[in-house]
């Protein structure tokens, strides 16, 4: 089984498509496959609460914790888009690293000028979607590019 096992059709999009996240319908979609794909994103990446929530703009732990019992309906374009980044990144590392690296390199202080020594998570935190973007741009063109 793969991190989001997604088989809705707005999930169906083909490469170099992007959902339309102003549709109510395909972020509720979106919504309920991101929520159950964040906990286990957690842990392959051994994020701590602070940094998940970091990663996800802001959110308060507490919000992390209802989403057990209460998933939202909807997490809204801006959450949508750093999670399908944070997945992408996932994939990204997985194809260009073998074993347990795929999922330590978020972690792994790193001199890329991307990074400045910082940790890619760190930095993602930091500059949100911007460095979300410039760190998948930059796996994926050291996987050749998609």
């Amino acid at each position: 089984m793969t991190l989001l096992d997604v088989r809705t059709p707005a999930a169906r999009a083909e490469i170099g498509e992007w959902p339309d996240l102003s549709d109510a319908t395909t972020r509720a979609v979106l919504t309920a496959d991101a929520v159950k794909a964040l906990p286990r994103l957690q842990s392959r990446w051994k994020l701590t609460v602070d940094q998940m929530c970091g990663l996800l703009g802001a959110l308060p732990a507490s919000t992390w914790y209802s989403w057990r019992k209460n998933p939202p309906a909807d997490l809204g374009e801006d959450r949508l888009t750093r999670i399908s980044l944070l997945l992408g990144i996932y994939t990204a590392l997985h194809v260009l690293h073998p074993g347990e690296l795929a999922d330590e390199w978020v972690l792994l202080p790193n001199n890329n000028p991307v990074f400045n020594g910082h940790t890619p998570v760190d930095t993602m935190m930091r500059g949100g979607i911007p460095a979300m973007l410039a760190v998948r741009a930059l796996l994926d063109g050291r996987r050749g590019g998609l």
